[in-house]
């Protein structure tokens, strides 16, 4: 009863101390302001502030009312026990056999299970109604798939191909002209004769003119001559008849050796051989019993609830930064700590631990010496 009472005095201690603090921070925020924007705004954000901590209050509260459970279950469950003899009458409020240099703390201890393996019934007996189909099997039989009748047939002509030499144009004369022919002759023909003529000049024959001085020669010109070719008619044209004779050509044509004619035929029947299905038996319904059908199932069973226990723990009396140490490097290498190893137990290394707890069914709450013997740390 001490104890729910201190509970109480704490939380109402707690929420004076949120509501003087909000309240005069408040009223110095307010006084302030100079304009109504800047009241209006700063009200705003005081009014947010006090829901922040209404919540963070609340949440306290929570945890308060959660500690008084737990202490009352705790209560519950040591009421059936008797308390060891000690000297005094409080002794649940200490730790039972305690050692000096030691320091303890009350943990929550993980539920007890055991696991059951019980035959559950998942389905009743019943019956079931089976049809039993109708047993056939094939047998032969042959059938007439087409009557027998009579059909008419034309057989076609017969013909075979010959041969035949024809004439296709007479025996004829015609005229040819037979041009006349020419030859190619050379002639050398005279251009000018041989002659004398005076030119200017110094030689032994020489004539002087009085008038002007000069010399004149008489100079004896040849005869020129020039080639010609020219074309010559050797025969004169001609016209000649001749004798054209007659053209043939081989052709080939079909020739009827036997005309078409018809013919009746007799058509016999057609059978087919087909297999049938026969019914040999007649289809059945037969009646099942069907018996039940049971299952084998482990359960877990809680044997023991979680419970508040003294246990010896590493506090800040028996606690140093080398043995924090060494737990975060242990339980960084198990997968639990992501933190720096710093030799603090700060908030990382706390989850670290309470995750660790769990997972090893330790009890939780503080760090206990068990857990430091689990992770094989030394203290």
């Amino acid at each position: 009863m001490k104890k729910l009472s201190l509970i109480s005095v704490c939380a109402a201690a707690i929420m004076f101390s949120f509501s003087g603090c909000a309240q005069k921070s408040g009223d110095v925020a307010m006084s302030e302001c100079k304009t109504l924007q800047e009241c209006a705004n700063l009200a705003i954000e005081r009014k947010s502030e006090l829901e922040s901590k209404e919540v963070a209050l609340k949440q306290k509260e929570e945890q308060i009312h959660k500690l008084e459970m737990d202490l009352q279950k705790a209560q519950a469950a040591k009421s059936s026990v008797k308390c060891p003899p000690c000297p005094t009458p409080k002794c649940d409020l200490f730790p039972p056999n305690a050692k000096p240099g030691e320091c303890y703390a009350r943990v929550l201890t993980p539920p007890k299970y055991k696991i059951v393996t019980e035959k559950v019934l998942v389905k009743e007996a019943g019956e079931k109604l089976v049809t039993i189909p109708a047993k056939y099997e094939w047998v032969t039989e042959k059938v007439m798939v087409k009557e027998p009748g009579e059909k008419i047939i034309t057989i076609p002509p017969v013909y075979k191909t010959v041969t035949e030499r024809v004439m296709v144009k007479g025996p004829s004369k015609k005229v040819i002209t037979i041009p006349a022919k020419y030859k190619t002759v050379t002639e050398k023909i005279l251009v000018s004769p041989e002659h004398t003529e005076w030119k200017r000049g110094r030689g032994p024959v020489e004539r002087m003119d009085s008038i002007t001085g000069e010399i004149m020669c008489l100079v004896k010109v040849p005869a020129k001559y020039k080639t010609i070719t020219k074309r010559v008619m050797v025969s004169p044209p001609q016209v000649k008849e001749v004798e054209v004779p007659p053209v043939y050509k081989t052709i080939t044509k079909r020739v009827l050796v036997k005309p078409a004619e018809t013919k009746k035929i007799t058509i016999p029947a057609v059978y087919k051989t087909v297999r049938v299905k026969k019914m040999v038996t007649p289809p059945q319904v037969k009646k099942i019993e069907i018996p039940p059908v049971y299952k084998t199932v482990t359960k877990r069973i809680k044997v023991e609830d979680s419970k508040l226990v003294w246990k010896p723990i590493l506090c800040k009396t028996n606690m140093n930064a080398d043995t924090i140490r060494r737990l975060q490097i242990v339980l960084k290498k198990a997968g639990y700590y992501h933190g720096p190893i710093d030799g603090i137990y700060g908030p990382l290394t706390k989850a670290a631990v309470r995750k660790f707890q769990k997972d090893k069914g330790l009890p939780t709450g503080a760090l206990t010496l068990e857990t430091l013997r689990a992770c094989r740390v030394a203290f």
